[in-house]
């Protein structure tokens, strides 16, 4: 497949694979090629398009003009190891692993045009990962990882539990996501005073003047948006927590007899402070259960918190580009529920969540004296969700085993409910996560 490799300028050393259609290189939000907003590109720079028998680049009416090899061009072919120059950004382009853009498939390798499409999207996924990323960077110094399975939970349709201290920029990271992924976005402070009303919404009594009539209309609530941010949401009553529950599983909710569905894609990211407890209502198991990750938040490293006093002591300008918009998330969340995966990582993700369960035959000694109870089938469900997630987000089309170790902790850790003895001994369930992802072997010839 041609390749365009981005040799200097934004997103330096980054891959675009060439997929038989042409490819917008500018400023603009919607190039698919995008160079350095500040620089001196064009919106609409040039583009890069195939013509049946060889790739070519044409320039758009740029002001500064597009070169190829230095030489000003306004529409030529390109060949292997050619360099484009557009503003301050070099790319190159590699034909060395096809000889035209569109190469036939013979009657055995043909595939569905479904699947060539998820073949796409998947392939071009990487690349996007790399410019949410870049967007979030803007606003949140560090978290590469918490950024990572944020994403890889919106991909997966699952909801998304945070929990950290204050000032450690939960509220802000969601609300930049948001932005980054043009979604609606609302959020909501829970206190105990929280009615359950205030979230889904309400009936109010209308009058007709004219005829006099009076009937009920339903005035929708802030859960009615894609990302949902419950600041807080330890701070309510179960009452008020639990109007989430049928948002969160069925995506709509029900009011006064009516089911009112929620547009997709719908996310709840919510927030927890783990430090005071005084006040607080601890989530039921069941709409633990419901958040498909936990994530922690640690303080920032010693690097990241000196740019961090550094850089948000000053007056900075934030524009943030929309990288992906609703209807590809959702084709996204499709191409991770229609990726294939292996009869060995699926054992493997449903051992190691059995492992968690006492009373199980394959759980270690460590589980038996810490664990009170373990992960649900749901747990199952999720490790193999995210896997192919992360897959899907790094390009790849293979799950593998490493996929589902590195979804183990913010998949188990909040579905494991420790006893007695690991509290007294200071031990919590990612110490546990740790041991069993040591302790559990992947199925070998036997097991087949």
């Amino acid at each position: 497949m041609p390749q365009i490799r981005i040799q200097a300028g934004f997103l330096s050393g980054t891959t675009y694979p060439l997929l038989d259609k042409k490819m917008t290189i500018g400023r603009a939000a919607d190039c698919e090629l995008r160079v350095d907003i500040n620089g001196p590109a064009s919106r609409y720079h040039a583009e890069i398009y195939p013509d049946g028998q060889a790739w070519r680049v044409k320039d758009l009416g740029s002001l500064n003009g597009t070169l190829v090899n230095k030489q000003k061009v306004e529409d030529a072919v390109l060949n292997s190891g050619d360099r484009i120059m557009i503003g301050e950004s070099i790319f190159e382009f590699d034909a060395a692993q096809a000889s035209s853009p569109a190469k036939p498939a013979s009657r055995k390798d043909e595939i569905t045009p479904e699947h060539e499409a998820i073949r796409d999207l998947i392939d071009q996924m990487s690349v996007k990962t790399r410019l949410i990323e870049a967007e979030i960077s803007k606003a949140i110094i560090g978290q590469k990882e918490i950024i990572r399975e944020l994403l890889t939970a919106l991909i997966s349709n699952g909801h998304v539990l945070m929990i950290g201290l204050p000032g450690l920029a939960k509220t802000l990271m969601i609300s930049t996501v948001a932005k980054v992924l043009d979604l609606k976005f609302r959020r909501i402070q829970f206190t105990p005073d929280l009615m359950p009303s205030d979230i889904t919404g309400t009936d109010i009594l209308e009058s007709d003047e004219t005829t006099g009539r009076k009937e009920y209309r339903f005035i929708k609530g802030p859960i009615f948006t894609n990302i949902l941010l419950a600041d807080e949401i330890n701070r309510t009553p179960p009452k008020t927590q639990a109007a989430l529950l049928e948002a969160m599983q069925e995506h709509s909710v029900t009011a006064a007899g009516e089911t009112y569905p929620l547009d997709p894609p719908f996310f709840v990211l919510a927030t927890q402070n783990p430090l005071e407890q005084e006040g607080t209502y601890p989530l039921p198991e069941a709409q633990l259960d419901r958040f498909m990750f936990s994530i922690y938040i640690d303080y920032p490293t010693e690097i990241d918190e000196e740019t961090i006093a550094n850089v948000t002591t000053r007056e900075r300008i934030l524009d943030l580009q929309k990288v992906l918009n609703g209807a590809q998330i959702l084709e996204l969340q499709n191409a991770v529920r229609n990726l294939p995966v292996s009869d060995h990582v699926v054992k493997y993700a449903t051992r190691l969540v059995r492992a968690t369960r006492p009373g199980d035959a394959r759980a270690p000694e460590f589980i038996k004296k810490w664990v009170h109870v373990g992960a649900g089938p749901r747990a199952s469900q999720y490790l193999i969700l995210a896997a192919k997630a992360r897959a899907v987000i790094e390009g790849r089309l293979l799950v593998t085993t490493d996929d589902v170790r590195a979804s183990a902790r913010p998949v188990l850790r909040h579905r494991m409910f420790t006893n007695f003895t690991a509290d007294s001994e200071g031990v919590n369930t990612d110490k546990i996560v740790q041991q069993l992802l040591e302790a559990v072997p992947e199925p070998g010839e036997k097991d087949y």
